[in-house]
């Protein structure tokens, strides 16, 4: 499966952003997709990840009470809202896919066999 993110940007803190993955070549239902974000000089960390089956999401305690995740299967989209964003907040984020649906695996990006190109989000204090 091929991924696209996109929906990054310039925006305030307190602001939102709603960052898409589309997904193309591949069983889009047959595959948890997660999101992932790096900043500069930083390793790359988990931030969402909604689940093959029944949509059930996980959310990095960073950002539980501002993030949510959906998908659209039929469009093979999720999406990643993010609301009242933090200049922490910034970096490159990227999307993925995994095969499993394992809560503590989908942490790891070991566990991802797919990658999207990356978006930049970029939080001004």
């Amino acid at each position: 499966v091929q991924l696209q993110a996109s929906g990054g940007g310039l925006v305030q803190a307190g602001g939102s952003l709603r960052l898409s993955c589309a997904a193309s070549g591949g069983a889009f239902r047959s595959y948890t997709v997660g999101w992932f974000r790096q900043a500069p000089g930083k390793e790359r960390e988990f931030v969402a990840a909604i689940f093959r089956n029944y949509g059930r999401t996980s959310l990095a305690d960073s950002v539980k009470g501002r993030f949510t995740m959906s998908k659209d299967n039929t469009k093979n989209t999720v999406y990643l809202q993010m609301n009242s964003l933090k200049p922490e907040d910034t970096a490159v984020y990227y999307c993925a896919a995994s095969s499993t649906v394992i809560a503590s695996a989908l942490m790891s990006p070991a566990h991802y066999v797919s990658w999207g190109q990356g978006t930049l989000v970029t939080v001004s204090s």
